[in-house]
C-alpha cells in the first residue's frame, strides 16, 4: 500500500444552492451547513488511495491589525493578533475498519449536516451564535470561516483541505417588531436645559433614512435662566465605534463619524421648549464599478453595501451611535448618544427575506437536530467488482480504457 499517494478532496453542496441552509442567528430555522466530501484519486486517475480517517469542521478565524491603516504604524505598531476556533462540533465522516491501516479506496462520497450554534451558550464560546463574515478596510479587523477536511492517509500522512464558507447573520433585520418600538432618551447637563430625542425605530440598513425626534426644554426651575439660553444648531452625526480587543486586557477605540446633519438655529428657547425633527440617510457602498457591473467578491466575505455594521467576535465588536449635539449660549452645550443597530440589508431586502426565513422555519421543524435524515454514504473500495467504473474507466483485453457508455 502507498500511503503517499495523494488523494484528490473537495466539498460539493446540495444541487442548485449553497452550503448553507437556514438563517444564522434566528434558531427556529436550525442553520446547519449541508454538503459531501468527495475523494477521488488524484493522480493516476486509476491507481486508488489509501484512507484511514476523515473527518470535518466548520471553523473560524479571526485577525485584528488596528496599526494597518497607517503605514507608518502598520511597521511600527503591535503585530497583527489572530484567533481559530472550531464552531461547533467536528464530524467524524469515515474510520477504516479495525485492524486495518487504511482502506485502498477509487472512490468515496461522504455527506455530511454541520449544525452551527444558535443559542447564546453562557460562557461557553462553542455555543455562542458565531459572528457573521466581514473584512474591514485595510485588513483592520476580519472574520472569515473555512469548512476544514481532515484526511488520514495510513500512519504517516495527515491533510487538511480547507473551502471558504461566507456566513452572514440574519437576528438585526430591521423588520423584527423589537427594532420597531419607539426608544426615547433625556440628557442634561446643568440643569438649565434638557435634550430629549425621539427614535421611531432602532434599526436600519444601507441608504435607510434615520429620522429623530429632537426636542429641547427649560427647567421650569431655572425659567428666569433658561430665558437667557439661545439655540446655536443642532448637530446629528452617525457614529461607527470600533473596539478591538475588547475581552482583553487593554482594548482600543477608534470612532468613524460616517455622516454628519447640521440644522442652524439662531433663536431664544421658548418657555414652552423647542423642538424639531432631523434626519440622515445611513450611508451605502456601491458595489458596482463605472460600467455597471458587479464586482467578483472574495470567496470568503459576502458582497456588502456597507463597510461594517453591528457585530461582536472574540478580538474585534463594532457598535454604532447616533450623537445630538446641542450647540448653546448661556447653557453648556449638551450632547446625547443613542445605540443604534446596523444591519447589512435595507429595509426593503429584509422585507424580502421575511417570507423566505418564514418558510425555513417550517421546514426546519421537521428536522431532528440529533439524528438528521442524511443520504447513504457512497464507497467504492479497489476490491470492488467494477471498481473501475467509479473514475470513469473498464478493462478492455486486459489494458484500462476509459468508459464510455
Amino acid at each position: 500500500m502507498n500511503d503517499r499517494l495523494p488523494a484528490f478532496v473537495r466539498v460539493s453542496g446540495p444541487p442548485n444552492s449553497s452550503f448553507l441552509v437556514g438563517y444564522p442567528g434566528i434558531s427556529a430555522t436550525l442553520p446547519r451547513i449541508e454538503g459531501k466530501v468527495e475523494i477521488r484519486p488524484q493522480k493516476g486517475y486509476t491507481a486508488p488511495v489509501p484512507i484511514s480517517l476523515v473527518r470535518i469542521c466548520l471553523q473560524r478565524r479571526e485577525t485584528i491589525h488596528p496599526a494597518a491603516e497607517s503605514v507608518a504604524k502598520r511597521h511600527l505598531g503591535t503585530p497583527r493578533r489572530e484567533t481559530t476556533d472550531v464552531v461547533g462540533k467536528e464530524l467524524l465522516l469515515y474510520r477504516c475498519s479495525s485492524g486495518r491501516g487504511a482502506e485502498n479506496v477509487m472512490s468515496m462520497d461522504l455527506p455530511f449536516v454541520l449544525f452551527i450554534p444558535f443559542g447564546r451558550g453562557g460562557e461557553e464560546s462553542n455555543r455562542r451564535i458565531p459572528p457573521a463574515s466581514l473584512q474591514l478596510p485595510s485588513r483592520t479587523a476580519e472574520t472569515c470561516y473555512e469548512l476544514v477536511v481532515t484526511v488520514q492517509q495510513g500512519q504517516s500522512i495527515q491533510n487538511k483541505y480547507a473551502f471558504p464558507v461566507p456566513l452572514q447573520r440574519y437576528d438585526t433585520l430591521s423588520t423584527f417588531g423589537m427594532y420597531n418600538r419607539p426608544e426615547t432618551k433625556v440628557a442634561s447637563v446643568d440643569s438649565i436645559v434638557s435634550l430629549g430625542i425621539s427614535l421611531p425605530r432602532w434599526s436600519y440598513g444601507p441608504m435607510d433614512p434615520i429620522t429623530v425626534y429632537i426636542k429641547l426644554a427649560p427647567n421650569p426651575d431655572w425659567l428666569a435662566k433658561a430665558r437667557k439660553v439661545t439655540i446655536q444648531k443642532i448637530t446629528l452625526t452617525i457614529e461607527e465605534e470600533i473596539t478591538y480587543n475588547p475581552e482583553g486586557d487593554e482594548p482600543t477605540k477608534k470612532v468613524n463619524r460616517l455622516q454628519k446633519q447640521v440644522q442652524n438655529v439662531g433663536c431664544k428657547l421658548p418657555e414652552g421648549g423647542w423642538v424639531t425633527n432631523m434626519g440622515v440617510v445611513f450611508p451605502h457602498k456601491d458595489l458596482r464599478d463605472p460600467q455597471g457591473i458587479v464586482r467578483r467578491g472574495h470567496p470568503a466575505f459576502p458582497n456588502y453595501e456597507v463597510t461594517s455594521f453591528t457585530t461582536q467576535s472574540t478580538l474585534y465588536k463594532i457598535e454604532f451611535f447616533l450623537s445630538i449635539k446641542a450647540s448653546l449660549t448661556s447653557a453648556r452645550d449638551i450632547t446625547l448618544r443613542q445605540p443604534i443597530v446596523i444591519c447589512p440589508l435595507d429595509h426593503q431586502a429584509c422585507k424580502e427575506e421575511m417570507d423566505a426565513i418564514e418558510q425555513a422555519a417550517k421546514d426546519a421543524s421537521s428536522i431532528d437536530p440529533n439524528n438528521p435524515m442524511m443520504p447513504a454514504r457512497n464507497i467504492v473500495l479497489a476490491n470492488d467488482p467494477n471498481a473501475l467504473t467509479a473514475v470513469g474507466f473498464c478493462m478492455v483485453g486486459g489494458h484500462k480504457k476509459p468508459l464510455i457508455e
